[in-house]
């Protein structure tokens, strides 16, 4: 495998782990589950407090309206789930890359 790819690798996990984490941590303080409604409240300074978690808690949010959302039948199309799957890696790559890129700023990570 080579560096370029393992790199990825390990920044998708790391996003799909840092979303975990917020969204249980989330649910935890808040006793309800996190989700997109959050920036649904109006104008107020919880609101624009939701963005930034939003942003690294999406690929957990994402997946987890998946797998657990309204069932409209018993079987889910294969297309939508497998949409939901690409989005969500994507974003997860894309947020474990600033965590990295943080981490490495911060000098806890090489």
């Amino acid at each position: 495998m080579s560096p370029d790819a393992l790199n990825n690798l390990f920044s998708l996990l790391i996003g799909f782990a840092v979303a975990g984490a917020l969204s249980s941590a989330y649910q935890a303080m808040a006793q309800r589950p996190a989700g997109f409604g959050l920036l649904q409240q109006g104008v107020a300074p919880h609101s624009f407090a939701a963005l930034p978690f939003l942003m690294f808690a999406a690929p957990f949010i994402i997946m987890r309206n998946t797998l657990t959302g309204p069932r409209t039948s018993d079987l889910r199309r294969a297309q939508f789930v497998m949409l939901a799957t690409l989005l969500a890696g994507f974003w997860s790559l894309m947020s474990g890359t600033v965590v990295l890129m943080a981490l490495q700023a911060l000098g806890v990570f090489a």
